[in-house]
């Protein structure tokens, strides 16, 4: 099962398209508890100012609910599989149903 965390397993221009469909606001959201290495996957893909900007938002944000920010991970979760059944990036090593043996 493809989870949040997994976006990690997408390259750079993957990430750059799935960055395009996801509303800035719901990005910070899912942030909230991301991995240092899942964030900084984000944040070198958006411009400077972008990241800035970004973590500007999340230092403002202040305490939220986990549902909510579950509800937002999981909504970017649904794009990045969207965006795979379109075929407009590609999620490697994302289960153990495409290992070899």
């Amino acid at each position: 099962m493809f989870t949040f965390d997994d976006i990690k397993n997408i390259d750079d221009k993957g990430i750059q398209t799935v960055l395009k469909e996801v509303p800035r606001d719901q990005l910070v959201l899912a942030l909230k508890t991301a991995s240092k290495d899942l964030s900084d996957l984000f944040f070198n893909n958006v411009s400077k100012r972008a990241a800035e900007m970004i973590q500007e938002d999340l230092e403002a944000l202040g305490p939220v609910k986990v549902k909510d920010v579950e509800k937002a991970q999981q909504g970017i979760v649904d794009i990045v599989r969207r965006l795979e059944a379109e075929g407009k990036i590609a999620v490697g090593g994302g289960g153990d149903e495409d290992a070899y043996v």
